[in-house]
């Protein structure tokens, strides 16, 4: 296995050498039949001349692009296919060694990261050069599908569909694109018909093709009578995911007739940047469908080094978890790949907007004349590719490169900044933008991310702080402050990137070490982690709330740190989190209307320390598990402000709702409840976050007598009419390293089976902080986990993503709470 052990380092020849991959193939039809013959990579990853029966059809040199190379008068019955790659890794060297005018930075990334250099130089995933949590695998390969077509007069290449809402004729329309290669000298004419047949919409158009690269945009106007009855798609928790069944059919005068299936999406989608009263700046939120949403969700990374390990069935299962954590969103990060088409499909199906990055990242990137092509072609296809999808909500143009100009990042002498600059607006502004503008209407562009948005453009598309909170999207990482205290986050418009790390659980870890690895210290440990002082930082902020463990069983040891690191790295994104949520309708001192929270990252790439919340091969952290209370779509939120206590009733639900708000107090103690208050007739507004309930922590500790804020923990929810309810959430009045009162729990569980999940009945003799359970390496996830236990009796319910046993659950369950680490 690759990713075992210091495999990274010790597999690094193979990405120096060069590859070559052939085969011999027999033709499987009569070739003289044929106009035309084409081999067609729908992806080459990623320097490589291609060859057929020694005649060399052309090169490649960007992972990102198809290539169809005609082979009409190469082509025999028994044939010889080649591709002969070259080292990505002396590629780039080498394409930086010949840009001569001036470098380019970063040169090489960090020694921690322990990776490659002048990625930046090459078309390819940049983080297959390593990055701050993955390693270097700077593969060579064939990752997408090859074929070989035959085909006379026309061929299908592109076919996409967008859809329109024409307000002053309060209809729907869909614009259906068609990209034809034409083999014929002359035009083609033909009958094209479209058909809805739930919509009750038929539509025939005459077209005609022209020679080479020849194109047919429609325009189909929804039958008027049903336009009003059309399902819209809707976000993840704001409605139906509803698609129609379309039959697009090409009847041209050549003869054959090509019958295309597709599903047609009705959504729309705005960026809304307007001016917001009583605050400098604009606002940056998106409309769908004429309804403001607030993004809930986070990052997504490449699902593995090797693309041709990510399946189906990977996708489903992480694209699955975070629709079940009640996220909205993910943003597709610019150092991965374009995502394949089964990724973006899943998204349509459940409801999850993309935020679409292009593939580029932290650097600064060439602008000659080569590279620009490259890049030029690389946009066309994917925005081709993908733009029927209705789940992409924006294309965004690379991640943070405006913001290491603004910053200066690589320590770029003040003369020549200039020369960068213009090199970010030709590729990001000039190129990239006018190529999406052209091919995409249908949805916003923003050229980078972290960026002002509207004012970045005005400040000639370079602002001097990307990180304004007044204007456009944020990112903001800070691994030294309490990240309890609420106040260090940024009141932004919208959270696009923050985070902190914790360590995947010991079944992971266990998967790619051997027993000398397993201490926090060890050379793995060490070797694993890949951004700079990682390990320590998570010590430093676990440190401020909670007791370091002690034991002198070092596996022990290792295994309650791990488990630390995830209820720190759980409990400080639930409070950023929270902050953004509860900042939505309000503006203080000019900052707020927080509409977007998207953490770092949702899913991991290798077995190692990360910012992700979904561990490699799927499971659960707890701060996934935590997710899917602080995205819950009713939830009320405490903090604290100068000794008060406040909460908000921060709701998506598009109702106002009369609720209950119960507040209960717990000493540490006892599993009874020191006092209780139920405050009846709340109004939770639809789609906002109001301030529901107020009062000072000394009237609160004064009220429930036997209380001081280290002895005494509060827990909140919200009820309402038929079934309605938020989850419970908890404020802490201190530290917990600082509780007094808290007892042994002596944790239990029952297991039993009902139909095809698992039933646990958890037990406690005292009120048990952060309850971990954990079946090892058995697939599959828990209704609950990591939460606060105040009652004696729990249940939990236990979903498998493949087949287990009470026996086997039962032999691998164990439990954990934060008094079981000493």
């Amino acid at each position: 296995d690759p990713y075992y052990r210091f495999n990274d380092v010790m597999y690094r020849w193979i990405s120096l050498d060069n590859w070559t991959y052939s085969r011999t193939f027999k033709t499987p039809f009569d070739v003289r039949k044929w106009q035309k013959v084409n081999l067609v990579f729908e992806g080459v990853d990623t320097v490589a001349q291609i060859l057929i029966n020694n005649i060399t059809l052309g090169r490649t040199d960007n992972m990102f692009n198809r290539y169809s190379f005609d082979i009409t008068s190469a082509i025999k019955e028994v044939n010889f296919v080649e591709v002969r790659f070259l080292s990505a890794i002396s590629y780039a060297a080498e394409q930086s060694r010949c840009h001569k005018a001036y470098s380019i930075p970063p040169a090489c990334p960090p020694p921690v990261q322990k990776g490659e250099c002048h990625a930046n130089f090459i078309r390819k995933e940049q983080c297959s050069f390593s990055w701050d949590w993955g390693p270097s695998f700077p593969t060579q390969g064939i990752w997408k599908d090859v074929r070989i077509e035959a085909y006379n007069q026309y061929q299908l290449i592109y076919f996409s569909l967008t859809s329109f809402f024409v307000k002053s004729a309060q209809q729907w329309s869909l614009e259906i694109e068609s990209i034809f290669d034409v083999v014929s000298s002359k035009p083609i004419a033909g009958l094209v018909t479209v058909n809805i047949p739930k919509l009750q919409t038929q539509q025939t158009f005459s077209v005609k093709l022209q020679p080479g690269e020849g194109s047919i945009v429609l325009l189909v106007n929804i039958n008027k009578v049903r336009s009003s009855t059309v399902e819209a798609w809707w976000p993840n928790g704001h409605g139906k995911q509803t698609g129609y069944n379309m039959t697009t059919t090409f009847i041209m005068e050549a003869g054959y007739q090509i019958e295309k299936f597709s599903k047609a999406y009705f959504r729309t989608v705005e960026l809304v940047q307007e001016p917001i009263p009583g605050s400098l700046g604009l606002s940056f939120y998106f409309r769908i469908n004429g309804r403001p949403i607030f993004i809930k969700g986070s990052n997504w990374i490449p699902a593995d080094s090797f693309q041709d390990r990510v399946t189906y069935d990977t996708l489903w299962l992480l694209l699955k978890s975070a629709a079940d954590a009640n996220m909205n969103a993910l943003r597709v990060w610019g150092g991965g790949v374009y995502e394949q088409d089964e990724f973006y499909n899943i998204c349509d199906e459940l409801g999850i907007m993309i935020w679409q990055d292009f593939m580029f990242a932290c650097a600064l990137y060439p602008t000659d004349q080569n590279y620009l092509e490259s890049v030029r072609a690389e946009v066309s296809h994917q925005v081709r590719r993908l733009k029927s999808h209705p789940s992409i909500i924006l294309w965004s143009g690379n991640n943070e490169n405006e913001a290491a100009i603004a910053s200066n990042w690589f320590s770029i002498p003040y003369a020549d900044r200039e020369v960068y600059i213009k090199d970010y607006i030709v590729l990001y502004a000039k190129n990239i933008r006018e190529i999406v503008l052209a091919e995409d209407k249908s949805r916003p562009f923003i050229a980078s991310s972290p960026t002002n948005g509207l004012e970045s453009v005005k400040e000639g598309w370079v602002s001097q702080n990307p990180y304004d909170t007044h204007y456009g999207d944020t990112h903001f990482y800070d691994y030294s402050s309490d990240c309890w205290n609420w106040t260090v986050y940024p009141k932004t418009r919208f959270a696009s990137e923050y985070g902190f790390q914790s360590w995947p659980s010991f079944s992971t870890i266990k998967k790619v070490s051997s027993t000398e690895d397993w201490s926090y210290t060890s050379n793995f440990s060490l070797h694993r982690q890949h951004h700079e002082n990682g390990n320590d930082q998570m010590l430093k902020q676990i440190g401020h709330h909670f007791k370091l463990p002690q034991s002198t069983d070092p596996v022990k040891k290792f295994k309650d740190m791990i488990y630390l690191t995830q209820v720190m790295q759980a409990q400080c994104i639930k409070t950023e989190t929270e902050f953004y949520r509860f900042s939505q309708s309000e503006i203080i001192k000019g900052e707020g209307h927080t509409m977007g929270a998207l953490y770092w990252q949702l899913n991991d790439i290798w077995q190692a320390p990360s910012w992700a919340s979904l561990e490699y091969g799927g499971k659960w952290k707890l701060l996934h598990y935590f997710a899917q209370n602080f995205f819950a779509p009713l939830l009320p939120v405490a903090y604290e402000d100068k000794g008060v206590l406040y909460i908000y009733g921060v709701s998506d639900l598009h109702v106002d709702h009369k609720l209950t708000l119960r507040v209960i107090v717990h000493t540490w103690s006892s599993l009874e409840p020191v006092c209780t208050l139920a405050k009846d007739g709340v109004t939770v507004k639809a789609q906002s976050a109001v301030p529901i309930y107020k009062e000072s922590i000394n009237d609160l500790l004064e009220r429930c007598r036997n209380c001081t804020r280290k002895s005494c923990v509060i827990t909140f929810c919200l009820v309402g009419e038929g079934g309605l309810q938020s989850p419970t959430n908890h404020h802490f009045l201190s530290s917990l390293k600082d509780a007094v009162g808290l007892q042994k729990s002596h944790l239990s569980a029952s297991v039993s089976q009902q139909d095809d999940v698992y039933i646990l009945v958890l037990q406690t003799a005292a009120i048990a902080p952060f309850v971990s359970l954990d079946v090892g390496s058995i697939k599959g996830r828990f209704s609950d986990n990591g939460f606060l236990m105040t009652e004696k009796k729990k249940v939990v319910v236990f979903y498998p993503w493949e087949p287990t046993s009470v026996e086997e659950l039962e032999k691998s369950l164990t439990l954990t709470s934060l008094v079981d680490v000493v």
